[in-house]
């Protein structure tokens, strides 16, 4: 990823983000911002609004585990919603 995406959140699911390289920082309404770097991994537990981002236009690669069916963008529509995945 690269850039800023959306504020969402997942009713359902739990999202877990390991980071392969650079720094992904991740906002949330109710606590501070935490900073992930290469080999960490974050979880953000159901229900938790968050805002990933990435600082000075760095590429972030993460491997981003979530059932299927999860929504990348929860509820929220917009330009970054992906509403048909591609096969992997």
């Amino acid at each position: 990823m690269k850039g800023e995406f959306v504020w969402h959140s997942h009713q359902e699911e739990d999202e877990m983000f390991m980071v392969i390289s650079g720094t992904l920082m991740m906002d949330f309404k109710d606590r501070e911002t935490v900073t992930t770097g290469p080999g960490e991994i974050l979880i953000v537990p159901k229900g938790v609004e968050h805002f990933p981002w990435t600082q000075d236009g760095e590429e972030v690669h993460v491997m981003l585990i979530e059932p299927k069916s999860t929504k990348h963008t929860g509820e929220v529509i917009s330009s970054q919603t992906v509403e048909k995945l591609d096969w992997i």
